[in-house]
């Protein structure tokens, strides 16, 4: 019997991703995303403290200009976390995708006059100029689509994140415990209320970058596993709890949403990584 057929790849040429990652960068800056506009808007329906009520519709109102005006939501204009997820029958052509992904967060951080953020390493610390490199992860898929997501991430939020290797003795009690010891750890230096996205298991790298990921779901789009999205409702509760509330001014919310992620893991391990968002929470997606 002769083989099946082999398809014919799809082509995609590198300069539209280009162009796209471009047009992502002015627009996740300019326009917060409707889901998180709406998280907020809840959240001054649910703010006990008239001092939180006030930060939580000045983050509207500040949303507002910032679309009217085409200006930045928010003075760091972070870096550029680019996630691919990439078909396994196309075929990138015209040049080299990462430069090219370089190139559209360039001209989008110049064009939508955004800071330029990223210095050539922890230890050489002069500015690269232009906001590159982009933080890229691709993620082979079915198929011959190409989903392109693009999170802004600033420094003050991503600061207060934390990894712990947890042991199975020590189990989902001592999660619960690390989650709201780093939302408290944080305080206000996070810029509440924070999203928080939660990677537990896979490797210490792979717990990682799950939080990271989980932060691009829709803000409070409960996990499709009816055990996680309860544990993620309780954890949300406990931090909430905390008190630090808008700014960190005191109130009842301190985060919008929690998002946890899961992958499996060795059986003597227990990863756990805790992403925070600040309150700009600045996402964006595209089919191309």
């Amino acid at each position: 019997m002769p083989p099946p057929p082999v398809a014919e790849p799809r082509h995609v040429d590198v300069a539209v991703v280009k162009d796209r990652v471009r047009e992502l960068c002015i627009s996740a800056n300019h326009e917060l995303r409707h889901d998180h506009l709406q998280a907020i808007a809840r959240a001054v329906e649910r703010e006990r403290s008239s001092v939180g009520r006030e930060v939580l519709c000045r983050l509207l109102e500040n949303a507002e200009v910032s679309r009217s005006d085409r200006v930045a939501f928010c003075q760091d204009t972070g870096y550029a976390v680019v996630f691919l997820d990439v078909g396994q029958d196309v075929r990138f052509v015209g040049g080299d995708l990462n430069t090219a992904i370089d190139e559209g967060v360039a001209e989008g951080y110049r064009e939508g006059f955004l800071r330029a953020s990223l210095v050539r390493s922890p230890v050489d610390r002069r500015n690269t100029g232009d906001n590159t490199p982009a933080f890229v992860y691709v993620n082979l898929v079915p198929g011959d689509g190409v989903r392109l997501t693009l999170l802004v991430k600033g420094a003050g939020c991503d600061n207060m994140s934390a990894l712990r290797m947890l042991t199975p003795a020590e189990g989902v009690g001592a999660m619960k415990e690390f989650v709201v010891e780093t939302i408290e750890r944080a305080g206000p230096s996070a810029s509440p209320p924070v999203t928080v996205g939660i990677g537990l298991g896979g490797t210490f790298e792979r717990a990682a970058l799950l939080a990271k990921r989980a932060l691009t779901r829709p803000s409070g789009e409960p996990h499709p596993d009816p055990e996680i999205a309860a544990l993620e409702q309780e954890l949300l509760e406990a931090i909430n709890a905390t008190g630090i509330g808008p700014a960190g001014f005191g109130g009842t919310v301190t985060a919008f949403a929690v998002h946890v992620e899961t992958f499996p893991t060795h059986i003597a391990a227990f990863p756990v990584a805790i992403n925070l968002d600040c309150h700009s929470h600045r996402v964006r997606e595209i089919e191309l």
